[in-house]
């Protein structure tokens, strides 16, 4: 490897789910595809994914998520840039983990200083002037689900996916995150059982998550429901289903990119922009597990998803336009530049 040397300084766990190394991945993937080579700072919760979904990515372990273990992981690499995915980190934690090399944060909060070369966050509503204050004079800004990013072999069968979205609902795709937050997992699978019929419910989550034995014993009964743990097969999933129930998180971009009708559950307070700028832009049917009508919400968004196809098809559309599945080549791009212009 002649390339840069890039750490990844990311987060995970039971409260703010996988989302964070999945992207991460993603995006370390594509750069190392344009030549770099990539490493993960992994506390336990982020190697537990690792192992299940990138188990030859290069790691160094921590004790745990929190920022003195994380910079002592830090102290013992050699790198010559770093990319920053955790919401409990700031600029004060930014500037002297990164020893003034080039350095990448991702975010969705805009709620805190960011010690940011470059600047990620791939909100649907997000703006500039939202991170006024917030970021270095100078900093570069990669705004927008164009900049998502979204692993290659989705947007690999985005045209053959497209081509069929607007079908009879066969195949119900339910992802409510790896973690499983809360066991909302199962909370929808039971509201969804009886208001389909012959159709086949596909089920993805991670091997830890709390609604998993329940779901086991009921899959052993009902025939329509197959468990995807740790799935490595998203992409093929998700072009195969006719409507998708989802969390409204990372992978609300890999469903676009494949123009999955989408009943969109909000699981978090940071998911929420993004989730009212999909129901504003007419790409997603949105609901919000904290409601307190959750359940007679949800059911009468299942119904119309269910029953009209030519919503099916608006939806579709309206989704596939925000997001392309392009994003990491394109970030990749952008901070290998900005690493080789430093270098110079």
């Amino acid at each position: 490897m002649s390339g840069p040397r890039i750490l990844f300084v990311v987060d995970a766990g039971p409260v703010v789910g996988g989302g964070h190394v999945m992207r991460c991945l993603t995006l370390a993937q594509a750069l190392e595809a344009q030549g770099a080579g990539c490493r993960f700072v992994a506390p336990p919760a982020v190697e537990a994914i690792l192992d299940a979904f990138a188990p030859e990515m290069a790691r160094t372990l921590a004790g745990s998520t929190a920022p003195a273990d994380l910079a002592l992981a830090m102290a013992s690499e050699m790198f010559d840039a770093v990319v920053f995915d955790h919401y409990g980190l700031a600029e004060a934690d930014h500037r002297p983990m990164a020893q003034g090399r080039p350095t990448l944060v991702i975010d969705d909060l805009a709620d805190r200083p960011l010690g940011a070369d470059l600047l990620l966050d791939s909100g649907p509503a997000r703006r500039a002037e939202d991170y006024l204050g917030l970021t270095p004079d100078g900093v570069r800004l990669l705004l927008g689900p164009q900049y998502a990013p979204v692993r290659p072999e989705f947007a690999a069968l985005r045209d053959q996916a497209l081509s069929w979205r607007g079908e009879p609902v066969g195949r119900v795709l339910v992802s409510l995150g790896l973690t499983d937050v809360d066991g909302i997992t199962g909370r929808v699978v039971e509201r969804l059982r009886p208001k389909v019929s012959e159709v086949g419910i596909d089920i993805v989550l991670g091997a830890e998550a709390p609604s998993l034995a329940s779901l086991s014993k009921i899959a052993k009964r009902d025939t329509r429901i197959t468990l995807h743990v740790d799935s490595p097969h998203m992409a093929r999933l998700t072009a195969e289903a006719d409507i998708g129930i989802g969390a409204a998180g990372s992978s609300t971009w890999e469903r676009c990119t494949l123009g999955l009708p989408t009943l969109m559950v909000v699981l978090a307070d940071n998911q929420r922009a993004a989730a009212e700028t999909l129901a504003e832009r007419e790409a997603a049917l949105v609901v919000d597990a904290e409601d307190s009508d959750f359940d007679a919400t949800f059911d009468r968004a299942l119904r119309r998803l269910t029953t009209d196809a030519e919503l099916r098809r608006s939806l579709a559309s309206a989704s596939a336009e925000l997001c392309d599945g392009q994003g990491a080549p394109r970030v990749a791009e952008a901070f290998l530049k900005m690493i080789g212009a430093r270098s110079t």
